[in-house]
């Protein structure tokens, strides 16, 4: 899943690995919507990131109970010197394009590119597979989310942008015999 909503969401405000921001009232609303809808799930584990507005979307499970290991692999994407800026940044919609055209090891100065945080987010994945657990719920961000999913579904990380997300949005994955299926995308039935 993603993480709630914050005020750099609100304001469509860049926000990187560089940017710890506090979910707002209006993201922990959503969080508490999202643990209401899902706490009978079973979970074994919860995944966060080791940015804080992953644990406060879930921190009720963890209250509850619930084991919750954080990892920096999951940690949003570094957007460099253009990090705390609008996302309307004409320099921000070129590299995403450039990114969709194959270009997948551009970055703006001092961040990272979709190359670079792959191997990081697999790193993460291949711990919570290797954990063996039934059922695991892993609160990431929107960019993470996008390229982790193209990289285990696509392993094509030029087809990023077709993984939609919004905050708490929820995408199920059923992972058989080294094949990961997408039950469900972007859910967020918990927020009616």
């Amino acid at each position: 899943m993603r993480h709630a909503q914050t005020d750099y969401n609100k304001k469509g405000i860049i926000q990187g690995s560089e940017v710890d921001s506090d979910i707002n009232k209006f993201g922990d609303n959503q969080s508490s919507l999202f643990y209401d809808y899902y706490k009978s799930v079973p979970f074994d584990m919860v995944y966060v990131s080791a940015l804080k507005r992953t644990y406060q979307t879930v921190r009720r499970f963890a209250e509850a109970g619930i084991a919750c290991e954080k990892l920096k692999e999951f940690n949003e994407i570094s957007w460099g010197v253009n990090q705390g800026k609008s996302d309307d940044l004409k320099e921000y919609a070129e590299l995403i394009n450039s990114w969709l055209s194959g270009d997948l090891d551009k970055k703006f100065e001092n961040g990272e590119s979709p190359n670079e945080m792959s191997e990081r987010l697999v790193k993460g994945f291949d711990k919570i597979i290797n954990e063996s657990y039934e059922n695991v719920l892993l609160c990431i961000h929107g960019r993470a989310l996008r390229i982790l999913l193209s990289y285990i579904i696509d392993k094509d990380l030029t087809k990023m942008d077709k993984y939609t997300h919004s905050n708490t949005g929820v995408y199920i994955i059923d992972y058989n015999n080294n094949k990961y299926d997408i039950v469900a995308k972007n859910l967020r039935n918990h927020l009616n």
